[in-house]
């Protein structure tokens, strides 16, 4: 059974077999918001298009979202090792404050970041994440010795994560098309604690005696929609 995530929790990556966790996701879903607009809809033709008659009426609308699923990796001084993050960031967003580019796989090819969802879900939970990370920790460069995950609402401005429809974070194993079986789960959705923020430092993975850990942190903030304030603020206060 799938571990649900609290805030503070420390876990260790063991399954149920025994085995370790070496090699999983790291995936986040959420959907489109709805709402409702009026709108003149045609309730009667009449006869031979007389008598045509139109009234308004409330009328569904989904609203895109563009939420970002990022980390950052820094070795045991909390020096900052490698990034992941979208590449369609352009280049200027992140060198403009001396942080590394958006690019899909880490340095170490130990972690891969799947395409940029820009939309969320329409229409209900597909049951797959929107954004994904791939990570086999038997690759990680052995300076890496945390691993910061965290989201980012990008658009529309002005939305937090209490608006958006189940948006949620699991590791599990599988492919990015194929869920296997859920290893661990954080709700982010419906939430308190979340309104009003756009970005959430979800939690690390972290090596503690030769075997990799992982703790739950669920520190949201407002960053207005900035990426960037997220990754120095994980540099400057959750490295030590």
């Amino acid at each position: 059974m799938a571990i649900r995530l609290e805030k503070g929790q420390r876990i260790n990556l063991e399954k149920d077999s025994g085995t370790k966790l070496t090699n999983f996701c790291v995936g986040c879903n959420w959907g489109a918001i709805e709402t409702q607009e009026m709108k003149e809809v045609v309730v009667s033709e009449g006869f031979l298009g007389f008598g045509r008659k139109t009234e308004m009426r409330p009328v569904k609308k989904e609203i895109d979202v563009d939420v970002d699923l990022s980390c950052v990796m820094l070795d045991a001084n909390g020096q900052l090792v490698d990034t992941l993050y979208s590449p369609m960031y352009k280049k200027e967003f992140f060198t403009s404050v001396g942080l590394p580019i958006g690019k899909d796989w880490s340095n170490d090819k130990s972690m891969f970041h799947t395409p940029d969802d820009i939309e969320g879900d329409k229409g209900g939970d597909d049951g797959l994440d929107n954004e994904i990370i791939t990570v086999d920790l038997l690759k990680v460069n052995p300076q890496i010795e945390q691993i910061f995950f965290f989201l980012n609402i990008y658009s529309p401005k002005n939305i937090d994560f209490l608006q958006i429809p189940y948006a949620a974070i699991r590791m599990y194993e599988g492919t990015p098309t194929k869920v296997n079986s859920v290893f661990a789960k954080y709700d982010v959705a419906k939430t308190p604690q979340f309104a009003g923020t756009d970005a959430l430092i979800m939690g690390k993975l972290y090596r503690r005696n030769g075997e990799w850990k992982f703790a739950a942190i669920g520190d949201a903030f407002k960053e207005n929609n900035d990426l960037r304030q997220t990754v120095k603020r994980i540099i400057n206060h959750y490295s030590k």
